[in-house]
Formats: C-alpha cells, structure tokens, sequence
C-alpha cells in the first residue's frame, strides 16, 4: 500500500451505501485516502434520501454521479468494500477485501437511511483507523 491508500467502494448501483461510505471517508480523511466508488449497475442519479441524510451531518454529496465499475479502478485500488454487488464484483490477488453486509437505501426515506448511514461511518471510522500508519 502507498502512502496515499486507495480505498474503492462498491454497491450495485452506486447511488446509496458506497456513496455513503465514500462521502464519510472524503469527510474523516481529508486528502489522506484517495476515495472512489462505483457499482455493477450504476443507476442515474444518487438516492435523494442518501443525499438528504448526509447533509444532516454537514457533509455534500450532491456532486457524486454514479459510476460504472472497471477493472482498471479495482485493480489499481488497494482496499475494496463491496457492499451487496455480489458475483460482478472483481476478485484480485493480493488485495484486501471487506464485505460489509448492510440494508441497502433504495426506495427508502430519510428517516430508514439515517441508521444506515450512521452504521456505514462507525465502519469507515474503524477502516480508516486501521489504514492510518501508527506514529
């Protein structure tokens, strides 16, 4: 792993979990970890409720556009979350891998991605600590 970790984010449609999880880790990182995302299937827009959620905490993700896994990213990533894409996820050698079994927003309103939200930042806080090299 570089001194700039990259870590990759991967739900069906990256529109709800991984861009949760990418919006928490731009957020608690800062410039540390290079932050991507991107699903099987990627749906047009990202989940208003996953929008309006993370703007409770002060964080914008109104910028992110869904995007189109490829090998080349997943490849050249050193940490994959995979969050529900399944058999269409990349499996490469030598790279680490979490699986982080969570209730997917789709069709949900604000008040159902508020737990899913705040799960997916204890899990990011947690990789994140465990990416940080110790002094």
């Amino acid at each position: 792993m570089s001194d700039k970790p990259s870590v990759l984010f991967v739900c069906v449609h990256n529109a709800g979990r991984s861009q949760l999880a990418a919006g928490w880790l731009r957020q608690l990182a800062g410039d540390t970890v290079e932050v991507r995302s991107a699903g099987s299937a990627p749906a047009e827009t990202v989940n208003p409720a996953a929008v309006e959620a993370m703007r409770e905490v002060g964080i914008d993700i109104t910028n992110q556009t869904p995007k189109l896994l490829d090998y080349a990213t997943a490849e050249s990533s050193d940490v994959i979350v995979t969050m529900g894409c399944g058999d269409a996820c990349p499996v490469f050698p030598g790279k680490r891998y979490e699986d982080w079994k969570l209730e997917d927003p789709a069709g949900k309103g604000v008040d159902a991605v508020r737990p899913i939200r705040d799960e997916i930042r204890t899990r990011v806080e947690k990789l994140l600590a465990e990416l940080r090299p110790t002094d």
